[in-house]
């Protein structure tokens, strides 16, 4: 069995920007949404329509590899450390999927990480990249836990597919762990980053709909109380609270 895939998901006019890792043993795969334009590599997956949830659970059924690692675009993977999230991986069969950390651009992390491995929660998850989680695959096959595809880039819901990943896994039994390992190079300006719209603020409520259902507003309060900055002031909290 081959020890790693990575499931690229992209559009065919971007396919080509993709830098795979040296790494002779993985297996690369491409996942191209909502256009069948040829595309000059391998292993590539066309699918009918658009969403980044869709080209990860198709990533998921096409996987050939104990570990599937999930890559965009413009990520820019780090084999070194990869390789240290595996042999963790390795060691510890016990675990479902493991959350590495990122760095930006210039090097720096690109989130207040914490510095050794925790156990995920529902409540310590949601900051989640895609392209820092790692999954055991015969594992998330047998819990049945998939992408939301209502959810995450190109659907209307366009933030807070991995969150959900993550949440419905645990859920499901599964084990997830954070392990302070810069697995990934990805550049600072993210759509999981944004907070100033009206609408990036119902996306996020939606989210912990999806997650929560009707503790959802009292988990909200509580997030929008430590987010009082991003979110633009006490009345957005309120705001956020009540999903409006």
């Amino acid at each position: 069995m081959v020890l790693l895939t990575i499931g690229y998901s992209t559009l065919s006019d971007r396919a080509e920007n993709i830098v795979y890792p040296r790494q002779p043993d993985w297996e690369y795969q491409l996942h191209v949404q909502a256009e069948k334009t040829p595309v000059n590599k391998p292993n590539t997956f066309y699918l009918d329509s658009a969403g980044v949830a869709k080209s990860r659970n198709s990533a998921i059924i096409h996987a050939n590899g104990k570990y599937l690692l999930f890559g965009d675009d413009d990520v820019v993977f780090d084999e070194t450390e990869i390789t240290k999230a595996l042999d963790y991986l390795e060691q510890h069969p016990e675990i479902s999927l493991l959350l590495a950390s990122a760095v930006d651009e210039t090097g720096q992390l690109r989130k207040n990480y914490p510095t050794a491995t925790k156990k995920l929660t529902l409540t310590n998850s949601a900051r989640a990249a895609t392209y820092e989680m790692i999954i055991r695959v015969d594992e998330v096959k047998k819990l049945s836990i998939r992408f939301d595809e209502e959810f995450g880039a190109g659907a209307k819901n366009y933030l807070g597919d991995e969150y959900i990943f993550i949440a419905d896994l645990i859920k499901a039994g599964g084990n997830a762990v954070f392990a302070p390992i810069p697995i990934a190079m990805h550049p600072a300006n993210s759509s999981g980053a944004r907070w100033g719209e009206t609408a990036d603020r119902i996306a996020r409520a939606k989210v912990f709909d999806r997650v929560f259902g009707k503790l959802a507003p009292v988990v909200r309060l509580a997030f929008g109380l430590r987010r009082l900055a991003e979110l633009g002031g006490l009345a957005n909290v309120l705001r956020f609270t009540f999903s409006r």
